[in-house]
């Protein structure tokens, strides 16, 4: 039955190859839309570990909640134990302190409510490779009383290089203090709601302002991004043991899951689109080709081939076809990606983000076999009516037309 569904494939040429070229451009464009859509993922992802949450966060239970209330209350006690149980890890490559604290910044003009986090300048730079500098520079390890400012926060202070600015606190004990700042740098993240509120400084200075000598975050480099989940897993009973809660990078930013979320919903509605294009282009010419053949099928009704062997029959050809396809938009659709690659997309800033970037088609191998499948899947199912109506035919009917 192989050979005779490969011989009348080959014998109608033309029309083989037009059902050929239909599934094999849908196959090839399911392979670049998914392969698009997983390297927005990636750089979504990767914009977000490396310029605002590293890839693993530890901190006192409650306090990713919201349940913590006050500065001690939220420290982390036994650090230098808890780094070298963190760093036994192999994925982790640094492990930063940070201490988090609102407050009130002020250039003697006017003022605004910001996030600060105190920072260790060399650890950092594990962390922060996609923070943009836009003006002036990073924290350095000898820097003393320099602030680094978000570009929402110094557009709406109207911020220079080099300016001077307090940042006023409330310590653990209820006290307001305050320090005076240098501006070194105006920074840029993926986000412009944590610009227009983010500063960072020195965690010593942190640290002096709120009158405390501890951080409230353990913040992971790993090796890789794709390690997060593995470890905050492999991390979460021991650190559950000291009443400490670890999360992983996308648990911190609900941005990344609802735009995944988002994404993949519309990915779906294109698969089911290019599935029913297909499947209605194999329907029509299997139907026409059946059509054609009924005299043929007649025939081989009357030398006692029954009606499930030519429904078979039919549906092999079509399975043929949609294995000739779907290999073919495989190979089509990751010519292309590696083709598109190497040039790049320009891509303009996503929603509430400052920052564009190249776009590539990254070539997965469950989207390569997705596509593949779905592509196969439809001519199958596109032959199913006309293989199940010529296989009810009755003999004479069926005969009559090839006279």
């Amino acid at each position: 039955m192989l050979l005779l569904a490969l011989r009348n494939v080959f014998r109608q040429k033309v029309r083989s190859a037009i059902t050929v070229g239909a599934i094999s451009f849908g196959v090839a464009g399911l392979i670049l839309s998914g392969g698009f859509l997983r390297d927005l993922y990636a750089h979504l992802a990767e914009a977000i570990v490396q310029s605002q949450t590293g890839h693993v966060q530890i901190a006192r239970a409650g306090y990713f909640d919201g349940r913590v209330r006050g500065v001690e209350g939220s420290m982390i006690t036994g650090r230098s134990q808890l780094e070298g149980v963190l760093r036994a890890q192999g994925e982790v490559r640094e492990v930063a302190g940070r201490l988090s604290f609102a407050g009130l910044l002020n250039n003697g003009r006017t003022d605004a409510p910001v996030l600060a986090e105190g920072i260790e300048p060399m650890r950092e730079r594990a962390l922060d490779r996609n923070l943009q500098i836009l003006q002036g520079r990073r924290l350095e390890p000898a820097d003393r009383f320099a602030i680094l400012v978000g570009e929402g926060v110094a557009q709406r202070l109207a911020l220079r290089i080099g300016e001077r600015v307090n940042l006023v606190v409330a310590t653990a004990g209820g006290a307001v203090n305050v320090l005076d700042f240098e501006v070194v740098g105006t920074f840029r993240t993926i986000s412009r709601e944590f610009d227009a509120r983010a500063v960072r400084l020195p965690l010593a200075e942190a640290q002096s302002l709120l009158d405390t000598d501890g951080v409230n975050l353990l913040v992971l480099s790993l090796a890789a991004t794709a390690s997060s989940d593995p470890v905050r897993h492999h991390l979460s009973q021991p650190m559950g043991e000291l009443s400490l809660d670890v999360r992983a990078w996308h648990e911190l930013n609900d941005f990344y899951p609802k735009t995944v979320a988002l994404f993949e919903r519309l990915f779906g509605v294109l698969r089911a689109i290019i599935l029913v294009m297909v499947l209605l282009g194999v329907a029509n010419t299997m139907s026409i080709s059946v059509f054609e053949r009924l005299g043929e099928f007649g025939t081989m009704r009357a030398f006692g081939v029954r009606g499930g062997r030519v429904f078979a029959g039919v549906l092999l050809e079509a399975a043929v076809i949609g294995a000739i396809g779907a290999s073919a938009g495989a190979l089509l659709g990751s010519s292309l990606a590696v083709v598109i690659s190497a040039v790049g997309i320009p891509m303009p800033p996503p929603p509430n983000a400052n920052v564009g970037y190249t776009a590539r088609i990254m070539l997965v191998a469950d989207v390569v076999a997705g596509a593949s499948l779905i592509g196969f899947a439809a001519a199958v199912l596109g032959a199913l009516l006309p293989a199940l109506r010529v296989s009810r035919i009755p003999m004479v009917d069926a005969l009559r037309q090839g006279v």
